[in-house]
């Protein structure tokens, strides 16, 4: 896209602002080239990101950019490697909290919004989460009205008074496809979706696991969704029949989630569907939202787990690769809730590394008192109300056979 097509960003940023815009699929693509395009009339900027799925910022543009995010994941990836990425070590409940009160301050925020509806509001379309509090904090917020981003029911929309620019698309939404499960990825989904019933209120990751469970759900029926993000495979639920939220203790009748995840399927899918809310992250992961959900089901994913139920899901071989994100606000609230179920999804090994491990290489993201079932394609293992001496015992036998010996060896007590 040549210069001279995208808008001119410089008379609304400074020099030494905090910039912050959609994450994954609500990435504003017209506005983040622009601001590359244009960084040099700008000059030195603090850029919040979120899970980047396109290829917009590269390593190279550390020039004029300092990097900032709560996760390593999708794009971020080579930013970390390189060096250059400074994490936020909280939670998602945390960050939405920090920029909503100012701990995080945002000056500039750049959204990605449908056409107006009949009343003239805008709504966010692809995703909340973090949005509404740097909505409310920003000094300039500045909107890409793309024509192929869903109307999505929420809880915040935008007026054109409420935007100081407005430019339009110059493409469609970026679009998050997975690759098909491997054998690995299903003898795990099997695992998982064996322990889910009838009425459960479901929270997935990101990944093909949890993707994988929501296929093998379709024979169930009345069950929900209140999750941070979602892909196509809320598609597959909802046609089969078993996604009604029917019995949902809180939103009955609708879905709930931050951020869409997935293809044009699920766009349109969510497009003016009264039973799919898009909610900020004080919603979706607040622990007094979170507390009047009964069945919940959290199913997040881990770098690696040790022996007694520690997780780290930040950081692999030295580099950030993950984040904290919600897992520790999910499976706290599964444990708590009636009838819930706090799980982690794994494969055992990494190559030829165990992913079972007797220490953790990186930070302890979830802490073994928050541990509950742990799922690797050996097997399942229900750490609640176990001794150090039992979970020890079940994690070595859905470790990897090749591993169990050493495990053994290497376990302390």
């Amino acid at each position: 896209m040549r210069d001279d097509m995208l808008p001119d960003l410089t008379p609304y940023l400074r020099s030494g602002d905090t910039v912050l815009w959609g994450q994954a699929t609500a990435e504003p693509l017209t506005l983040t080239r622009a601001l590359v395009e244009q960084r040099y009339r700008i000059g030195r900027l603090r850029l919040i990101l979120g899970i980047g799925l396109g290829q917009t910022l590269k390593p190279e543009h550390a020039d004029s950019f300092d990097f900032v995010s709560y996760c390593g994941t999708g794009a971020n990836r080579a930013l970390s490697r390189a060096g250059l990425l400074d994490i936020l070590p909280c939670s998602y409940s945390q960050l939405a909290r920090w920029l909503r009160d100012g701990a995080l301050k945002i000056d500039v925020v750049f959204v990605q919004v449908s056409p107006p509806d009949h009343e003239g509001r805008h709504s966010l379309g692809l995703a909340n989460d973090l949005l509404p509090g740097a909505l409310d904090s920003a000094r300039v917020v500045i909107a890409e009205m793309n024509p192929d981003v869903p109307w999505t029911y929420g809880a915040r929309t935008l007026r054109s008074v409420d935007v100081d620019l407005m430019v339009p698309a110059r493409s469609g939404p970026l679009e998050h496809r997975l690759d098909r499960p491997s054998d690995t990825d299903m003898k795990i989904a099997g695992h998982v979706a064996s322990l889910i019933d009838d009425g459960a209120t479901l929270q997935v990751g990101l990944g093909s696991v949890p993707d994988a469970v929501l296929g093998l759900l379709t024979a169930r029926r009345d069950l929900g969704i209140h999750s941070g993000v979602i892909g196509d495979g809320l598609v597959d639920l909802a046609e089969s029949g078993a996604l009604t939220n029917a019995r949902k203790s809180i939103d009955p009748g609708s879905s709930v989630a931050g951020v869409l995840m997935g293809s044009q399927r699920l766009f349109r899918f969510a497009h003016c569907n009264r039973a799919l809310q898009l909610r900020g992250s004080e919603y979706t992961h607040g622990a007094s939202v979170l507390s009047h959900i009964d069945h919940f089901v959290a199913i997040n994913s881990a770098i690696e787990v040790d022996l007694t139920g520690q997780v780290n899901a930040e950081v692999a071989g030295g580099t950030y690769l993950g984040a904290v994100g919600g897992a520790p606000d999910f499976l706290r609230a599964a444990q708590l809730s009636r009838g819930g179920l706090p799980v982690i999804a794994l494969p055992a090994t990494a190559g030829e590394r165990s992913r079972i491990v007797a220490a953790l290489s990186g930070p302890t993201t979830t802490p073994r008192c928050d541990a509950g079932v742990m799922i690797t394609e050996h097997g399942i293992a229900d750490l609640r109300g176990l001794s150090l001496k039992g979970r020890v015992r079940r994690m070595i036998d859905i470790a990897a056979p090749e591993h169990r010996e050493r495990l053994e060896r290497e376990a302390c007590l």
